[in-house]
């Protein structure tokens, strides 16, 4: 499935907007302390938002999510609803962030340690998602890559790595909607898939645990994802653009 062709100007913006989103995802990761919840550091993001003088994407008619930013702790992977329950140090926590400015959106997501640096298991979870991230764009060379391309090379490093590989989530393109195709897995097989082409914007996210790969969705609040065999989970993701021969990281900060 291709992409709508954007101007030169929805291109402008949407790294205006990835700008914003680098600063807003830098800044809270040095807010972040034990002892804060999740509605308190929802509360500080949305008022950094308006501040920049973006709008949190997920609090829009669709999806109408129940916050301005996904807030995932331990065993949650994905779509964790903020709450009052405060961080714990060690807690591994996955913040994940779609804002939209001058029409255009862009999303990412980063997890973390709170409270201090990530050691033994946690450290090797964090550090081989994000890893997989990075290995994901540097598959991207331009013209005639395909989403097999990507999603390989995440699959390696986390195959490597020996983690579990969220394979029902995935990755998608992004820009004048929050999810367009195409579709972008987590594995793959190298030159199969979909074409991307120059003037492209797609959001890599790889999701992985240090269990298995299945999970469920929370009864309570409807929206929180988290591991079937409560094993702790990380999640990275970029928005990329891409050029002819290569790709271009959107969400990184000024």
């Amino acid at each position: 499935m291709s992409q709508p062709v954007k101007t030169p100007e929805q291109i402008d913006a949407m790294r205006e907007c990835g700008k914003i989103l680098g600063t807003i995802l830098r800044d809270l990761k040095a807010y972040v302390k034990p002892g804060m919840t999740g509605v308190e550091v929802n509360s500080w993001v949305a008022s950094e938002i308006t501040r920049h003088g973006a709008t949190a994407t997920y609090r829009e008619p669709v999806p109408d999510f129940p916050g301005v930013i996904c807030i995932s702790v331990n065993d949650a992977i994905v779509h964790g609803v903020p709450n009052d329950m405060p961080f714990e140090e060690g807690d591994i926590v996955g913040f994940d962030l779609v804002i939209t400015y001058k029409g255009m959106k862009t999303d990412s997501a980063f997890s973390m340690v709170v409270g201090g640096s990530a050691k033994g298991a946690a450290k090797h979870l964090l550090s081989a998602t994000e890893r997989s991230l990075y290995a994901g764009i540097d598959a991207i060379k331009g013209r005639g890559t395909r989403t097999g391309d990507i999603g390989a090379a995440v699959e390696k490093v986390l195959s490597d790595a020996k983690l579990g590989i969220i394979r029902d989530l995935v990755g998608h393109g992004v820009g004048l909607e929050m999810h367009m195709g195409p579709d972008v897995p987590n594995y793959g097989t190298k030159g199969s898939g979909v074409m991307i082409e120059p003037g492209d914007t797609i959001a890599i996210e790889p999701m992985a645990t240090l269990g298995g790969e299945k999970n469920y969705t929370d009864q309570d609040d409807g929206w929180t994802i988290l591991t079937r065999d409560g094993s702790l989970a990380a999640h990275f993701e970029h928005t990329v653009l891409i050029t002819e021969n290569g790709a271009e990281i959107l969400t990184l900060p000024e």
